[in-house]
């Protein structure tokens, strides 16, 4: 960590005290060239018994309790009463006066000292470059020990502070950062002026800023979700792949390494060797009734900054600061509601203007109850227009898809079976990533506690909800992708069947996958990317590194 300070304060705050973590391509590549030190051999005597002794030991964990240190030193060779700590590193010897950079210095120098703390004599260290294969020299003079030391203070004076330290700005070390997502260092940069500087006014019609912000992880994500909804179905784990065995003896085959999370629907069972392996590298398995309700989820121990959760419930207890989050997510719903109704109604500027007018009134509002009703009477507005948006490609299904305004519980037509079970399944998305960041997913701000209510996520999916569910319902519906035939009448209910479901599913991962770009930041990237992003700049508002939280506003 002392290592990571050095290089960059920001990353060592984040990884030491708020417990994140990532991989990236030069993450995994170090730890395979890591692999022989990383296995534990060899002895090493004590102080007393190094007279003539030639020997190496591998990977050996020693503290210094005085210092305040502790390490796992790759590689330890002796030749008589002196030590050498030789310390691998993935890349290529840099061409320097000082033969290697400073973290790497100041990491190798912290060895040092804490052998000595147990009795061994030390003059210099060796860094290994495996890349270029050359054993660079490092003496352990007093200038590097001074400085090692100064740096190990400032380290504890930093992880003593309520929030990181702010974003390096501009630097190349951040694309090839592997916390690059989670540091979020330009899109933070960039708000901070804002907020710090001349006020942006958010407009009926976002504009990107002005300002330099890199897209500094890919657009998409690699990995992607694994839904098992076949009753009697068996998830099991065979190497590096998740099986899935159905009733009729038909196996499928994921990558774990491949796979975000799995969703589980109704009566599917999955092995405690493949929970254990999904735990152990944070990816979340959730439970789902048939019909989408989630009532479980399983994730491991990955996460833990306490210090999110006790600001979130900080938050949450002020009543003015619940409004003001409230009135940004309750505002830019609207707003996003109101460019779905001008992109695809004819003749609706009636509607448009009445909404344009509830959007001051929400940034308006003076209490939550209030902005229930302004929600309430705008959601009438959009669900009233939402009717001409539906356009199935047969004639015979219009009658099918007949649109009535919003019900559920249970929903009484196709388009409102469509509509609860994508929110139920963004609901279960947006919960997966706030537990992910390290949110409580059931303590919102807008939405009040209730027993059993998801009431964060529910807050975080407002401004997505129209255009993530309700954009996938009308594409679904209009381009045939789900028919009138996909769906069960029970009654006064209607449920999706089983190839439905497996059909809107499809369509909606299509719709998270798809690029859009950020009124913010200006750069592109896929819908469930943007829901991560939002979520993470609400954990730098509720901290306190932005002064408001922007959200997410399409054009």
């Amino acid at each position: 960590m002392l290592n990571e300070h050095t290089y960059c304060p920001r990353l060592a705050y984040l990884e030491w005290v708020q417990g994140d973590f990532a991989d990236s391509a030069d993450t995994v590549e170090g730890r395979f060239h890591h692999r022989k030190v990383d296995a534990e051999g060899g002895a090493l005597p004590g102080p007393d018994e190094m007279e003539g002794a030639r020997f190496h030991a591998r990977s050996l964990m020693l503290s210094a309790p005085i210092a305040g240190l502790i390490a796992r030193i790759d590689l330890v060779e002796a030749d008589g009463d002196l030590v050498t700590p030789i310390d691998y590193k993935r890349g290529k010897a840099p061409d320097l006066a000082e033969g290697a950079w400073e973290p790497e210095r100041v990491q190798l120098c912290v060895q040092a000292m804490i052998l000595e703390e147990n009795g061994y004599r030390v003059d210099h260290g060796i860094l290994y470059f495996v890349a270029s294969r050359e054993r660079i020299d490092i003496a352990i003079d007093a200038a590097l020990r001074a400085r090692t030391l100064e740096l190990l203070a400032e380290m504890r004076v930093t992880a003593a502070q309520p929030t990181p330290p702010p974003p390096l700005v501009d630097s190349p070390k951040c694309p090839r950062c592997s916390l690059v997502g989670i540091c979020l260092p330009d899109e933070v940069n960039l708000l901070r002026i804002r907020d710090g500087g001349e006020r942006v006014v958010e407009a009926e019609e976002p504009v990107v800023e002005v300002g330099r912000v890199r897209r500094l992880v890919p657009g998409r994500d690699d990995a992607l979700p694994l839904y098992v909804q076949s009753a009697g179905a068996r998830v099991g784990k065979r190497g590096e792949e998740l099986v899935v065995e159905l009733r009729d003896g038909t196996k499928e085959h994921a990558r774990i390494g491949n796979t975000s999370h799995v969703a589980l629907f109704g009566n599917v069972q999955i092995s405690t060797q493949a929970l254990q392996e999904l735990c152990s590298r944070g990816i979340t398995v959730s439970y789902l009734s048939s019909g989408g309700w989630l009532y479980g989820i399983t994730r491991g121990m990955d996460h833990k900054n306490i210090d999110l959760r006790r600001q979130q419930f900080e938050a949450a207890a002020s009543r003015e600061r619940c409004l003001a989050l409230a009135r940004r997510l309750t505002a830019v719903k609207i707003r996003n509601c109101r460019t779905m109704v001008r992109r695809n109604v004819e003749d609706a500027g009636r509607t448009t203007d009445r909404m344009r007018e509830l959007v001051a009134s929400a940034e308006a509002a003076t209490s939550l109850e209030s902005l229930l009703g302004i929600e309430g009477t705008a959601a009438r507005l959009y669900f009233e227009a939402f009717s001409g948006m539906i356009r199935p490609p047969a004639e015979s299904a219009r009658m099918a898809f007949d649109f009535d305004g919003r019900n559920r519980r249970p929903p009484r037509d196709p388009i409102n079976a469509l509509l609860s079970f994508g929110y139920a399944i963004l609901a279960k998305d947006v919960a997966v990533a706030l537990i992910s960041v390290g949110f409580d997913p059931y303590l919102g701000f807008y939405h009040q506690p209730r027993y059993g209510r998801l009431a964060l996520a529910l807050d975080v999916m407002e401004e997505f909800r129209p255009l993530i569910v309700d954009s996938v319902v009308l594409s679904a519906v209009n381009t045939g992708v789900v028919k009138a035939s996909d769906f069960i009448r029970r009654g006064g209910a209607v449920s999706l069947t089983s190839t439905g479901r497996t059909a809107f599913l499809r369509a909606y991962e299509r719709r998270m996958d798809e690029l859009a770009t950020h009124p913010v930041f200006g750069y592109r990237i896929s819908y469930r990317r943007i829901i991560e992003v939002q979520i993470r700049l609400l954990a730098r508002h509720l901290s306190g590194e932005l002064a408001e939280y922007p959200p997410f506003a399409t054009r």
